[in-house]
């Protein structure tokens, strides 16, 4: 084997890399700040990869490789660090990407989420949707408001996780975490189940089909906290996944559940700053009488100009976000602009701001 799997992963947590990519035919790969960055080592071999595969993968997990070309799951590296691995066939080859999770759990302030999302955990009941591309943080995001309410109320939290990442300990309350696959069969069997288990509060990892969505919108307005996710950037685009994830002649219906299940969608993007390092770029939905109204009569192109009209109740567009992280020169033009969701009008907004103070100088 051209390099110990140990001595890759150690070099992972001293140098805080996002991920590591283990390919035939290159050298392992590291992210760093964002950026692909090759080690100064021999390419990998086949059997270097299949190596690397079987010293970390569960039995039951080879077993999907072979039958589904692919498989995920939870990896702890002696008492170091945990990682979530993917380990999937390309080209006839074994190939690992390993990313690795944070082992302290992060703040509201670490994160830079606004206070307002603070005082919705606190609510008894309601859907909160976490959303936004792969690698965009909605987990880390997730994992910080498990364990503020882990610290500040009593009561039970049970996550679904594919698979589990933050290990929390019991606080305040108990916390149950089931991992797809080894605890539970699936998401919504484990939303249903969990039901049983005088929860409080539930964590579902993934809403990723329909009856997974439904047995979570049913959870909320069954008197639970609930937490998803979604891959969706922005909260208009993810009210109109969730109606469009149901039939035609249940999508009236479906409006109307969500306009009184939902209690916020923080939509989120993890960009470069401009002194290394990521940072974090929300937009935050919180649900008032005049957003229910829009969700209930099919107007969610309006949902828009409701946040903006919002801001006092700590709503904020994405696009307004970015502004203010590019104005406090946090990121770069070119990151603002690649992650906005309407490009042409924030640069209207920034020539506005370019031109207001170049006249005050």
């Amino acid at each position: 084997m051209a390099v110990e799997l140990n001595k890759l992963l150690n070099l992972v947590v001293e140098k805080k890399a996002s991920d590591l990519h283990l390919t035939v035919g290159l050298p392992p790969t590291v992210r760093l700040h964002s950026n692909l960055r090759p080690l100064n080592l021999p390419p990998l071999t086949t059997d270097d990869t299949i190596s690397f595969m079987k010293a970390i993968t569960p039995e039951r997990c080879q077993q999907e490789l072979k039958e589904k070309g692919g498989c995920d799951f939870g990896f702890a590296f002696e008492k170091k660090a945990r990682f979530r691995v993917a380990v999937y066939m390309q080209r006839g080859q074994c190939g690992i990407a390993l990313r690795l999770i944070p082992s302290k759990l992060l703040s509201f302030e670490d994160i830079g989420l606004p206070p307002s999302t603070k005082n919705l955990l606190f609510r008894p009941r309601g859907l909160i949707l976490v959303t936004g591309p792969t690698g965009s943080g909605k987990t880390t995001t997730l994992a910080t408001m498990v364990d503020f309410v882990n610290m500040e109320n009593d009561c039970h939290i049970i996550t679904v996780e594919d698979p589990i990442e933050y290990y929390h300990e019991h606080k305040k309350s108990i916390i149950t975490q089931r991992e797809i696959g080894v605890d539970v069969g699936g998401f919504s069997e484990a939303i249903r189940r969990g039901l049983r288990m005088d929860p409080d509060v539930i964590l579902v990892g993934e809403m990723r089909d329909l009856d997974t969505i439904q047995a979570a919108i049913t959870a909320a307005e069954t008197g639970h906290l609930v937490f998803g996710t979604l891959h969706t950037t922005g909260a208009a685009r993810t009210i109109n996944r969730i109606v469009d994830a149901f039939p035609v002649e249940q999508q009236e219906q479906i409006r109307a559940q969500l306009s009184t299940a939902m209690l916020a969608i923080i939509s989120q993007a993890l960009l470069a700053r401009v002194d290394q390092g990521v940072i974090a770029a929300f937009e935050i939905l919180i649900m008032n009488s005049a957003i229910e109204h829009l969700i209930r009569e099919n107007q969610t192109h309006k949902i828009t100009s409701a946040i903006q009209t919002g801001a006092q109740q700590g709503m904020i567009l994405l696009d307004d976000f970015l502004y203010n992280l590019f104005i406090q020169k946090k990121i770069t033009y070119q990151t603002m602009m690649a992650a906005a969701q309407n490009p042409t009008d924030l640069e209207a907004k920034i020539k506005e701001y370019t031109y207001a103070t170049a006249g005050k100088k």
